[in-house]
């Protein structure tokens, strides 16, 4: 007399079948939902004094290059020193409360503690002053800061973000002149053109020592 029905012979494949699948599942939900694009696109962290993005240049417009002087010749965008800031605070709201930790390190000579937002990993290399020049915009990689009370990042900041813009840099690019300004569209078919022709001379690496080096 058989203690177990015939059908439950199959039960082996249906488990297999659905731990598989589950298994499956969650390999592709943690592929997409523990990427960069998910954990990293959005991170903007307390700053020690609440800058406004959106104030300083879009109403007021002041240059990128203004507080990030060495942007086009250097390897990293350098954070403002205290100088900078007051340049325009020792008159421009000099008590305001907000303004604190910027007096005390005028004070005491130490830098504004600012806590960096767009942070590579060490073992990737990434330098401002070749791809400026070559006509990639501030907003390509950093979004429209402009429209930012705070800064956030605004891409995933990955290999494969990355590759896919050096496999196509067309879109990426712009006039040299008008790299700061981003406000800028690509709208008018003779800009367009000049940018397809800095296009077509434009070759960035694809090779692994391009950014591991």
């Amino acid at each position: 007399m058989q203690l177990f029905r015939r059908s439950l012979n199959q039960l082996p494949l249906a488990l297999a079948i659905g731990v598989g699948a589950v298994g499956a599942a969650l390999i592709a939900g943690s592929w997409y939902y523990f990427s960069p694009k998910n954990l990293q696109v959005g991170y903007a962290p307390k700053q020690p004094i609440p800058y406004s993005h959106k104030l300083h240049v879009d109403e007021l417009g002041l240059d990128c290059r203004y507080c990030h002087a060495n942007v086009e010749r250097s390897q990293e965008a350098m954070i403002p020193p205290t100088q900078t800031c007051m340049g325009c605070h020792a008159v421009v709201r000099p008590d305001s409360p907000k303004l604190a930790a910027l007096r005390d390190s005028w004070t005491s000579g130490n830098p504004v503690p600012w806590v960096r937002v767009h942070k590579l990993p060490e073992h990737a290399y990434f330098d401002h002053s070749a791809h400026l020049p070559a006509g990639v915009g501030c907003v390509s990689c950093h979004g429209r800061v402009d429209q930012m009370d705070e800064v956030r990042l605004a891409a995933p900041l990955a290999m494969a973000w990355c590759l896919e813009c050096h496999r196509d840099p067309g879109p990426s690019l712009r006039p040299k002149n008008e790299v700061t300004n981003m406000s800028w569209k690509r709208d008018e078919a003779t800009v367009l053109a000049a940018v397809n022709v800095a296009a077509a001379s434009v070759r960035p690496p694809e090779h692994c020592t391009g950014c591991h080096r």
